[in-house]
């Protein structure tokens, strides 16, 4: 085993917005923890925000109605916002309309086959490939945890896969997402993603593209469309991720914290989809477990993103930087869009556990990789959820 270099704390906490028209009104989350703007309703159902809110938004050189009317559209530069307290994700109803979820594409792939030569860490031989399977519908029967995000790029609207997990400081009630890094960030080249919504059990009934012309939002987003009011990945892809060439790749990991879209009904994330994942963090060496299952929706050919596919194989080791920490990988066909969906394998307690997320394959496609999920990981974990402790 060679040795891990000591890393830097988890990402401070990202000061995230989410602003939507419901009863409970929009509010904002601060990483200092003063107290919080809150909106309020008038006797006539309309939604005001506060002052103070409004000058926050305008900080960032965001004016709401400007930004809900396009303006989110603007990749320029000084409107892409970077650091990690950064983060705004302001709600636009009915934005994700059943044809801009069907539409969006993968992002493009980490990494390539080219560039992970020359590996100076521990590399298991490659695996054989393991053709991805159809996962059986209704999704949610099987895989209640496993959903798609959306976001917005300056190429348009992406895709990516994810997990819903527990949050330690809301038993039964966790409003948490876990998917990769380069879901919701850039990376080194650039700054937050826009518009980032949870969509679990994404086109639950396994319909084919063709017929999901005809579906409707409810058909497509089943357990409703929720939106990441916080979102927090590690310096570590801030800082070195790229979209190639499996740059940061070790720390391509992310929480989000979801509302929903339109007020709900009161209940939580977990609650609506009845399930939620423990994540297991330091989980054994590949070497020592057994088999390990991914799950996602691929997006690039032969797949079109709108169906839920699985692979199970025993993990190998896959290093690409002897300094960083070695990943798990397995064999897999599943394609881009499949990125962030979570790995499970079986945890400490025998039950299953959520060790990984798909981060980078090749062009190939014949594996996948993941970050082995440690202190750093956990730290990013830990920090969304106490920011949401009893809310």
């Amino acid at each position: 085993m060679r040795p891990i270099r000591p890393l830097l704390a988890a990402a401070s906490v990202a000061a995230a917005l989410a602003l939507t028209a419901t009863a409970c009104g929009p509010s904002e989350d601060n990483a200092g923890g003063e107290p919080t703007a809150s909106a309020s309703q008038t006797s006539d159902g309309k939604i005001t925000i506060p002052e103070d809110l409004k000058d926050r938004l305008k900080e960032h050189g965001i004016d709401l109605d400007k930004w809900r009317n396009g303006e989110w559209k603007n990749w320029d530069k000084d409107k892409w916002l970077r650091e990690a307290k950064d983060y705004v994700n302001p709600i636009i109803e009915d934005l994700w309309d059943p044809d801009r979820m069907r539409d969006a594409e993968q992002p493009e792939r980490p990494v390539e086959d080219e560039d992970i030569s020359g590996d100076e860490g521990v590399t298991d031989p490659t695996p054989e490939p393991v053709e991805a399977q159809a996962v059986k519908a209704p999704y949610h029967s099987g895989v209640p945890e496993a959903g798609k995000v959306l976001f917005d790029g300056p190429q348009g609207s992406m895709v990516c896969s994810a997990t819903v997990v527990k949050d330690p400081a809301n038993p039964g009630k966790s409003n948490l997402v876990w998917t990769a890094g380069h879901c919701v960030h850039a990376g080194k080249d650039g700054g937050w993603y826009r518009n980032i919504a949870f969509v679990p059990s994404y086109n639950d009934s396994g319909k084919t593209g063709a017929e999901l012309e005809k579906a409707t939002r409810e058909e497509m987003a089943p357990y409703g469309v929720w939106w990441g009011d916080w979102a927090q990945t590690s310096e570590q892809w801030i800082s070195q991720g790229a979209a190639t060439g499996g740059q940061g790749a070790p720390y391509d990991y992310a929480v989000i914290h979801v509302t929903p879209e339109k007020g709900g009904n009161g209940k939580s994330l977990e609650e609506t989809v009845g399930s939620a994942l423990p994540v297991e963090f330091n989980a054994p060496a590949a070497p020592k477990i057994a088999n390990m299952e991914a799950t996602g929706y691929p997006a690039a050919p032969p797949f079109d993103g709108q169906q839920m596919f699985q692979c199970a194989d025993k993990p190998g080791r896959l290093s690409l930087d002897a300094q960083q920490p070695t990943m798990y990988r397995i064999g897999c066909t599943m394609t881009g869009g499949s990125s962030g969906g979570g790995w499970v394998a079986q945890g400490q307690d025998g039950k299953p556990a959520l060790v990984s997320n798909t981060s980078i394959g090749p062009v190939t496609a014949g594996w996948l990789a993941g970050p082995r999920l440690g202190d750093e990981a956990k730290g990013i974990y830990e920090a969304v959820s106490k920011k949401f402790a009893g809310r």
